[in-house]
């Protein structure tokens, strides 16, 4: 099944290798200082001159510094990236008479417009990804701040699904559903 939030392991993952390696810096600084490690000589100087480096140090920097600038470019791509990918599903029964394609977004618009009409929704968007035979949605109901989240799982689950099962002609749907609370107090028109 795919995740709502896909960036977030992305994001656990830097931060621990960015942790682990401030954490071993840190215990080579302490343990150089207090001379349980031999390499370094605390009296030395921190670099061996004022001469200016050779040429190839300058290009060693720049390229190190260009990886790093697109591996943080990446790194803010993959913050936009909130939702499943979609895709185009066909029904074909017999390709001398044509196809008939559903694009997934609009397959699940009647279902969000559902969703929005329940009481306590503010918004919701839904995605649903994979094939016709490995089906996934993922749902985002913000909801107002009184809202009853069990009442609104409920009529997704007993209501909105099945209709959207029916529809689809699917026997099974796996469903993961991430409720978000506005902010401020709103006040939605009819």
């Amino acid at each position: 099944m795919t995740r709502v939030n896909r960036p977030a392991a992305l994001n656990r993952f830097l931060l621990a290798v960015i942790g682990l390696v401030l954490l071993a810096a840190g215990g080579f600084g302490l343990a150089a200082h207090f001379r349980v490690l031999r390499l370094v000589d605390p009296a030395a100087p921190l670099v061996p001159g004022t001469g200016e480096p050779p040429t190839w140090v300058f290009y060693v920097i720049a390229a190190a510094a260009v990886v790093v600038g697109l591996l943080a470019l990446r790194w803010l791509l993959a913050q936009l990236a909130h939702r499943p990918r979609t895709g185009v599903w066909r029904f074909e029964t017999d390709p001398a008479y044509g196809r008939t394609e559903l694009h997934a977004d609009d397959a699940v618009a009647p279902f969000v417009e559902e969703l929005r009409g329940y009481s306590g929704v503010h918004k919701a968007r839904a995605s649903l990804a994979g094939t016709r035979e490995k089906p996934s949605l993922a749902l985002i109901v913000t909801c107002e701040q009184d809202a009853d989240l069990g009442e609104i799982r409920g009529r997704v689950t007993e209501e909105s699904l099945p209709r959207l099962k029916e529809a689809l002609e699917l026997s099974d749907i796996p469903v993961e559903i991430e409720f978000r609370f506005t902010s401020r107090a709103t006040s939605r028109v009819g």
